[in-house]
């Protein structure tokens, strides 16, 4: 089954352009024009990995033609929204640096610039985390920290001055307000202000521990972990890290490994296995035994969580393989949509989709961990 995965990412790539992916379930259901995100970004993410465990060249070169097709010579990137001061879209210029250092391209520096540049002016709240998006003031979201995080890390190790306190700050601005003492468990959400519609008003939580939220999370930390350089606070982030590790895996599900969409409601009606969030945490647990952050037994549960992950989600359709059980999106917000209210009834309401790179990514990520093993 293993070489079927490498055959059928592939499949996914010959089926694909700038313009049009085979992956990006989301936009091809809106009719929206291909633009620079964080959906793809992932994939770009995954298969440079994928070269460099496979040695194969193509997944490198055809990430290296589709960001091309975004970065313009001065660094500007095309369809790119300052406006909207969006964490999602400084997700995909973490794989600039790569391909600067692969290709020497100067434009490949200029965007990196150019993104920096954006997530300096990003509004923050009174405690110094980004807002989410300009569009959710004063809101922390844990998505937000994969989306940003390890970018700002890359940047200041490659061009900065290698002073990485606010990205230590920001994760313990989380850890202290978004954590459940009770469960170990993270919260998706926090607003700063308590304004929010979906908010608790005394704690300014959102009201459920949605899988894929808290999968981004702990992606964000084991990446963290391998680009920055020890320290003391990188001795912080480790611990946060072991803790959410050790608390999540106890909401794993005895036969498959794999974890629910709302994470601590195992079995309730409408609840599933989600594929998306279990490859997350099955990749930062693979990740975190690697490096030795996490005991060497992560590795067998992170590996358990994939084959489950195989066994249940993975299936031939149309002579290709095909990925089920991704949640196609979910979030809190804003006023004007407040079905998004991190209800249970919400999250489990969502689509439920087949091959999108929200799914397709981490399953991949996670399978270049579990080919490091061998």
């Amino acid at each position: 089954m293993y070489e079927e995965i490498d055959r059928y990412v592939l499949h996914l790539i010959e089926q694909s352009s700038p313009e049009r992916t085979a992956w990006n379930v989301e936009r091809m259901r809106q009719g929206r024009p291909a633009n620079w995100n964080y959906i793809d970004g992932c994939m770009m993410t995954a298969l440079l990995s994928m070269t460099e465990i496979t040695g194969d060249r193509r997944y490198f070169d055809f990430a290296e033609s589709f960001i091309d097709a975004f970065v313009n010579d001065d660094g500007s990137i095309r369809t790119f929204k300052a406006e909207g001061h969006t964490l999602d879209d400084v997700n995909e210029g973490r794989v600039l640096f790569p391909l600067y250092e692969k290709t020497g391209k100067e434009k490949y520096k200029k965007a990196a610039d150019f993104l920096r540049r954006h997530l300096d002016a990003q509004p923050r709240t009174a405690e110094g985390s980004f807002w989410h998006k300009q569009i959710y003031p004063n809101q922390v979201w844990l998505d937000g920290i994969y989306m940003a995080m390890p970018f700002a890390a890359l940047y200041e190790k490659a061009f900065g001055s290698g002073d990485y306190s606010d990205i230590f700050n920001q994760i313990k601005t989380v850890r202290e307000h978004m954590r459940d003492e009770k469960t170990g468990l993270y919260y998706h959400g926090y607003d700063f202000s308590r304004q929010a519609f979906w908010c608790d008003k005394s704690t300014g939580l959102s009201r459920n521990f949605w899988l894929r939220a808290i999968g981004w999370f702990s992606v964000a930390l084991a990446d963290l972990l391998e680009i920055l350089p020890d320290s003391e606070g990188k001795t912080g982030l480790a611990d946060i890290f072991r803790q959410l590790m050790a608390d999540i895996s106890t909401f794993a599900d005895a036969e498959t490994g794999m974890y629910w969409q709302v994470v601590d409601q195992a079995n309730r009606e409408g609840n599933y296995l989600e594929s998306s969030g279990s490859a997350m945490v099955a990749y930062a647990m693979l990740k975190g035994a690697r490096l030795g952050v996490l005991p060497a037994a992560y590795a067998a549960k992170g590996k358990k969580t994939f084959d489950g992950l195989v066994n249940t989600c993975l299936s031939f359709q149309d002579g290709a393989l095909c990925l089920d059980h991704i949640c196609l999106v979910a979030g809190l917000g804003p006023e004007d949509n407040r079905r998004r209210d991190g209800s249970y009834a919400y999250y489990i309401s969502e689509p439920v989709v087949k091959n999108d790179a929200k799914g397709v990514a981490p399953f991949l990520l996670c399978y270049t961990e579990v080919k490091r093993l061998a």
